[in-house]
């Protein structure tokens, strides 16, 4: 779901008149990311409740903290990364995050990494994804994916931030934003392989681009 948002013009004065006493503006601020703030934390806490009131809580600190956001960046990545936090804090809060052993390794290496070809699971074949069988496998495997993973493909993928966008929320620099992206494609394609082989195109697509 790529991120709405209301002219960016109108985003600095209306922030300027909240901050100035017009509170009851803030819900015009928020209201084209609301979707957006549930669907980010949904896909990292699975469960509709617990996104809800994370939602509810990711709303509240913006209000709280607003006069923190400095217009260095869109408001819609600043909401985010607030969405982000507040995912990975109910994550630890209910003992499902995993530490990936590999996080302070796996991405330091990013000039030696030379990927050759990104494979992108949203080129899945559309008749594939019409199988709710096959949406549903789709959407429980991201949630195998180790965290730094997840994170990165749902702010590319599914909310469809830029690189850079997505680098400023998650606070690491944009080739490591490529290196986590990549991997985190091809543990996808691995994992549904097995749901997808009757669904392989003709021409070479999601799968036909493994073989050289």
């Amino acid at each position: 779901m790529p991120i709405q948002s209301t002219t960016p013009t109108d985003e600095p004065a209306l922030i300027r008149r909240i901050l100035a006493g017009e509170t009851q503006l803030f819900y015009d601020l928020i209201r084209p990311y609301e979707k957006m703030v549930y669907v980010t934390i949904y896909a990292m806490v699975r469960n509709e409740q617990e996104a809800e009131d994370g939602a509810q809580e990711t709303l509240v600190n913006a209000f709280r903290h607003l006069a923190s956001f400095r217009g260095e960046s869109k408001f819609s990545t600043w909401l985010v990364t607030i969405a982000m936090n507040e995912g990975r804090r109910r994550l630890r809060k209910s003992k499902t995050a995993a530490e990936d052993p590999l996080e302070d390794s796996a991405d330091d290496h990013d000039g030696d990494f030379t990927p050759a070809f990104l494979t992108d699971w949203r080129e899945i074949p559309s008749e594939a994804l019409e199988k709710k069988e096959i949406r549903e496998k789709l959407r429980a495997t991201v949630q195998t994916l180790p965290p730094i993973y997840r994170e990165v493909l749902i702010l590319r993928d599914l909310e469809e931030l830029n690189q850079e966008e997505t680098a400023a929320a998650l606070g690491i620099p944009v080739t490591t934003v490529k290196v986590r992206l990549h991997r985190a494609r091809m543990m996808l394609q691995k994992l549904l392989v097995p749901y997808l082989k009757e669904s392989r195109p003709a021409r070479k697509g999601f799968f036909g681009r493994m073989s050289p």
